[in-house]
């Protein structure tokens, strides 16, 4: 014989004395005074009797409880327990609702060991932090759409071209990380934005440099013996990123040989891959004369504490009315390298610190051209300092 349902009306139910009051079809009502009362379903499902609670009363209604007893009973008629299956549904809903910002930290983390310094400078994450996630950090990857990219994007997506592409790129890693998660997202999103932003104007422009026939009078004008110009004397000696000198350490530097740690190199992810630096004898010469500025190990410490900034350096060349920058004797040496020698096209390169040919290749050529570039090093560093040995350098 079926249970009778419905055994209340809603003036019985808000009436009824405390107690438990059943209403058929499972459905219940727990009240413990007049302010207080909750529905509860009873069930019994795989040999198992549960209790699934459907919310307090009066918020929910009588007629709500009945229909929320009643898709329970449907599920148990299916085979399924209601209790796990709210779970179930409750999960699903948590990973639609993962916010950017999450899964943009999540991809982050997890992205670290790829990264330069496990990416303590901050340079993968901060076009994210910058331009994307102070306007979509909140909002739920699966409703991301090109639509909000674009708009996004838009207002640098031509005055901050590179900046824009790094953030787009970003932005896609993150949206298949959350795919791997599990979640629901476009993963074309970004590139329906790319089409919806157009092509970008902006040229990256190339950071200017001294011509190399220049660089000996500008390297025999950094007389003063000063921290800033011996800095510009090894930056130009030895054509290594300014980071690189800014942060030398003396425990670094082994007879003619400076070690460069793989975090003050960019684009060397590899914690092995430190890059050595052959010192001629003019560089020797300059960080002998730069020791006594020397602080905790430091060759170039600022002047109140940490190492010199790379706009110390920048701001000599510009109080001088030059256009070139630090950065830019790489490109001077390059080119002297090119002109004025037979250097290999790899010694050359790995003079830079590039890497040279494809991952297989690097697997079997372990070589770092040392004694190559040792010549080569102090050929360049007779020439900037007016006293060439060679009109060619012997590599």
């Amino acid at each position: 014989m079926a249970r009778p349902l419905h055994k209340f009306s809603a003036a019985e139910i808000r009436n009824a004395h405390p107690g438990k009051h059943s209403d058929g079809g499972g459905l219940w009502l727990y009240k413990q005074d007049a302010d207080h009362a909750k529905w509860v379903f009873r069930f019994t499902v795989h040999g198992r009797r549960r209790e699934m609670g459907l919310g307090a009363y009066p918020s929910v209604t009588l007629a709500q409880a009945r229909d929320k007893a009643k898709a329970g009973r449907a599920l148990i008629e299916a085979g399924k327990d209601p209790i796990k299956d709210r779970e179930r549904k409750r999960r699903e809903e948590a990973r639609q609702m993962h916010l950017l910002q999450d899964v943009a930290l999540d991809a982050f983390e997890s992205r670290k060991a790829e990264l330069k310094g496990d990416g303590m400078a901050g340079r993968w994450f901060s076009p994210l932090e910058i331009h994307v996630l102070p306007k979509l950090g909140k909002v739920p990857v699966s409703e991301l759409d090109q639509r909000d990219i674009r708009d996004t994007l838009a207002p640098i997506w031509h005055s901050k071209a590179d900046t824009a592409r790094k953030a787009m790129n970003r932005l896609s890693i993150c949206m298949r990380h959350a795919a791997a998660l599990g979640l629901e997202v476009d993963l074309q999103a970004t590139d329906k934005a790319r089409a919806l932003l157009g092509k970008q104007r902006h040229k990256a422009q190339s950071i200017p440099a001294l011509p190399w026939q220049e660089v000996p009078a500008f390297y025999q004008s950094l007389d003063e013996g000063s921290p800033t110009h011996l800095a510009l004397r090894l930056l130009i000696l030895t054509a290594v990123r300014s980071k690189a000198v800014r942060f030398l350490h003396l425990d670094q530097i082994e007879g003619d040989v400076w070690t460069v740690p793989a975090e003050n190199m960019k684009g060397r992810r590899d914690a092995t891959s430190d890059f050595r630096v052959p010192l001629s004898s003019e560089a020797l010469t300059v960080i002998e004369q730069a020791k006594p500025f020397a602080r905790d190990g430091s060759l170039f410490p600022g002047a109140r504490k940490g190492v010199i900034s790379d706009m110390t350096m920048s701001n000599l060349m510009k109080r001088r009315g030059m256009e070139a920058r630090p950065h830019g004797f790489r490109s001077s040496f390059r080119d002297w390298v090119a002109e004025a020698t037979s250097t290999p096209h790899d010694v050359a390169e790995t003079a830079l610190g590039h890497t040279v040919g494809g991952k297989v290749e690097r697997a079997y050529r372990r070589t770092d051209f040392l004694d190559q570039r040792r010549h080569l090093s102090q050929s360049w560093s007779a020439y900037v300092s007016s006293r060439e040995e060679t009109n060619e350098a012997k590599v």
